[in-house]
């Protein structure tokens, strides 16, 4: 049997693969070990691209919702059909009453993003969305909003320190730059242990990465900004941080300091639940090194003050100059991103939001950059006026389990004129709930490059994969997709490199090299330097990085925007919640990515259910059993689970998954398809005021006996 390389394209970490086929058919998927990066790794989800691509229930055709339920219909037929709809829509009621949302599927694949953003840009519609408003918008905020270090920061495979903040890379295979890359993550974790690594982690639950960890804070759910602030006290009392940096480069200290004088070590670690001892170990620890960077993961940013966490996540870098070089390689290469500067100076700070960006009706949230929060959405849909939306189309999403409150997003979607889904199944819990289901093509029948997973390699390693089985029937990438919308619509896609053709739909590598272009190294000549599929790696594109420019004054803020003063404000905060003794955290699951793979068989038998992980003695306390069902409900709902012993949790905490649950199914079902922990969250109440983002982790709730 033929075996070709390729990437993996489950999930975003993009593991080098060997694909065995047998004409059109995926036999089996292995790792790559002659790859540089990956060494031959691969998970077990991405091991199932076999079955993924020919499971029964796969679509393979588009299907048209009717009184009888799903009938198949020709590609075509359904883009006339739906084109037809939303002009009707955008003749009576303008472009802003469609919306566009990316969700984790369009986002695996590498034109997904790039022409969803392009279509509702050429519909002239403020409502594009994505997930990463739901998960972690505060890093991008941050990100421009107290200044960037141009020549990059500190990459974990040089350090010598680093502090993870709710984040397990070894389970999530997500760490941002200067985090732990997702590239066989456990190993390459231990591995620099033993090289003399100190590791520091912040987690309510003993992960898979606390457990290695030097220090690990079992810190309170939701109180990290406690945390800390008190670690910054310490850096700046006992004068830890990088003086000379921090004179030469940093505005705002002064504010800082004094936002930070509330958190002493003695009141900072109390209201973190850790102790004092350990705080103060882990500043002097994290100051001590040489190179190593403070990271955060999805719990930190989704546990309702997202935006202050990240905030002191990035002043602990800034105060401790934990940035490359004049003269050093600059990190992360990137090879598929547009080329900028890579010097020893600070990009002046930039706001992302705010006056001057495309406004929601609702909460006075606008654009984060260039997409509309997603936390707006069922109310953009409710709510009748003008700029209601009337028509969505998802692509590669699964907003009836990603979104906060669940009941009222299936109210929106059922309210839609039009709803359309791209989708490789017609059951799930959105799908199903859509007029049109349009059958993409799945990742080894399509040509992609790996930019998604660029920002984790240390190297100047890029990937350009060719479809590896042909396309089944008459189904189409998401691009054509929407390049057909566009062109029976009359709009355009406006793309990197200018306005995508309109007369021939583009092959996808010259749709790639548009949507990239400015990058270092186009995507049509890395195919053509890749031998056999494999992997180029541009040496000679490693950036070095270079001196300030001449009169150069730009610095980071740490004054900016909303900050310090909502720490000041946190401080006065009482955490308490009356009545809701307990605090929900989210976690992430080795058999699931998001709400995808449940259906595959590998990975349905690991786990089928959402059990809810208790402390023993918290169980012990309620009275309930290992395995029981239980009622857990917050201000704004409630959800069934079976418990789950669990000693890895401090007391008071309980830890569930996203991407399960139905709101078909009653309680009954709960154990073999799991319950839905959106079900808990209100996007209207406890939100992050910059980012929108709900409360979604560190969820006060109480729990009872079923």
């Amino acid at each position: 049997m033929p075996v070709q390389r390729s990437f993996c394209r489950f999930c975003h970490a993009n593991c080098a693969i060997l694909v065995e086929t047998e004409g059109d058919h995926v036999v089996r998927v292995s790792g790559d070990p002659e790859d540089p990066v990956f060494g031959g790794y691969t998970c077990i989800k991405g091991r199932q691209l076999p079955e993924a691509h020919h499971h029964p229930e796969r679509l393979m055709a588009s299907q048209k919702k009717t009184a009888d339920g799903f009938v198949p219909i020709a590609s075509e037929a359904a883009l006339d059909e739906i084109a037809a709809r939303l002009k009707a829509l955008i003749d009576e009621h303008g472009p802003d009453s469609v919306a566009i949302y990316a969700g984790t599927y369009a986002f695996q694949n590498s034109a997904g993003v790039a022409s969803a953003m392009a279509f509702a840009q050429g519909l002239g519609t403020r409502h594009f969305y994505t997930s990463v408003t739901l998960d972690q918008p505060a890093k991008v905020y941050t990100a421009f909003q107290y200044g960037q270090w141009q020549g990059g920061g500190h990459v974990f495979g040089e350090a010598d320190v680093a502090l993870f903040i709710g984040n397990n890379p070894i389970v999530s295979h997500y760490g941002p730059p200067g985090g732990l890359p997702p590239f066989s993550p456990s190993r390459r974790l231990r591995d620099a242990i033993e090289g003399g690594l100190k590791l520091i982690v912040a987690d309510p639950r003993t992960s898979d990465v606390a457990a290695l960890a030097h220090i690990h804070l079992a810190v309170k759910p939701g109180e990290d900004p406690a945390l800390l602030a008190g670690m910054i006290h310490v850096i700046l009392d006992e004068r830890l941080c990088d003086e000379a940096f921090v004179q030469a480069h940093v505005d705002g200290l002064a504010e800082l300091k004094e936002a930070v004088s509330g958190f002493p070590p003695a009141i900072a670690a109390a209201r973190a639940g850790v102790s004092q001892a350990d705080l103060v170990a882990a500043a002097r620890m994290f100051a001590g090194g040489t190179k190593g960077s403070a990271s955060t993961g999805t719990g930190p940013e989704m546990a309702g003050n997202g935006t202050l966490t990240q905030y002191l996540v990035s002043s602990l870098n800034i105060l401790c100059g934990r940035f490359c070089r004049e003269g050093e390689k600059s990190s992360i290469p990137r090879i598929f991103t547009p080329v900028t500067p890579r010097r020893a100076q600070v990009a002046a700070p930039m706001k992302l939001w705010g006056e001057g960006f495309a406004a929601s009706r609702f909460r006075g949230l606008t654009h984060l950059m260039n997409e509309m929060p997603c936390n707006v959405l069922a109310d953009e849909i409710l709510t009748p006026g003008e700029g209601q939306i009337r028509a969505l189309v998802s692509i590669g999403g699964n907003p009836m389990l990603a979104f906060p409150d669940q009941d009222k997003m299936a109210r929106a979607v059922q309210s839609l004129d039009l709803f359309v889904s791209v989708d490789i199944r017609s059951q799930g819990v959105s799908a199903r709930r859509s007029d049109y289901i349009l059958a993409p093509l799945m990742c080894l029948e399509r040509d992609d490059i790996s930019s998604l997973s660029e920002w984790w390699y240390e190297i100047p390693y890029a990937r350009y994969t060719e479809a590896l089985i042909a396309r089944p029937g008459d189904l189409l990438d998401e691009y054509e997709m929407l390049w057909e919308l566009a062109k029976r619509l009359g709009t355009g896609l406006p793309l990197a490199g200018g306005l995508c053709p309109m007369d021939v739909c583009p092959d996808k590598q010259s749709f790639l090299d548009m949507a990239v272009a400015g990058c270092v190294v186009a995507p049509s000549q890395v195919r053509a330097d890749s031998v056999d599929g494999r992997a180029v790696i541009y040496d000679d594109k490693h950036p070095i990085v270079e001196p300030a420019e001449p009169g150069h004054n730009a610095r980071f803020d740490l004054a900016g925007g909303a900050m310090p003063a909502q720490l000041m404000a946190y401080g006065r905060d009482d955490p308490a919640a009356h009545g809701y003794p307990f605090r929900l955290i989210s976690r992430r699951s080795r058999h699931r990515f998001n709400s995808t793979g449940g259906h595959l068989s590998a990975l349905a038998a690991k786990r089928t259910t959402n059990p809810a992980h208790i402390h023993p003695d918290d169980l012990a306390g309620l009275g309930v059993t290992d395995g029981e069902m239980i009622r857990i409900a917050s201000p704004h709902g409630e959800v069934h689970a079976l418990a789950k012993a669990s000693d890895a949790l401090r007391r008071g905490v309980i830890s569930m998954a996203h991407g399960y649950g139905d709101p078909d199914v009653g309680p009954d079902e709960v154990p073999m398809r799991g319950g839905s922990t959106n079900r808990l969250v209100c996007e209207t109440s406890g939100y992050d005021p910059i980012t929108g983002q709900a409360l979604q982790s560190a969820i006060p709730v109480k729990v009872q006996r079923v």
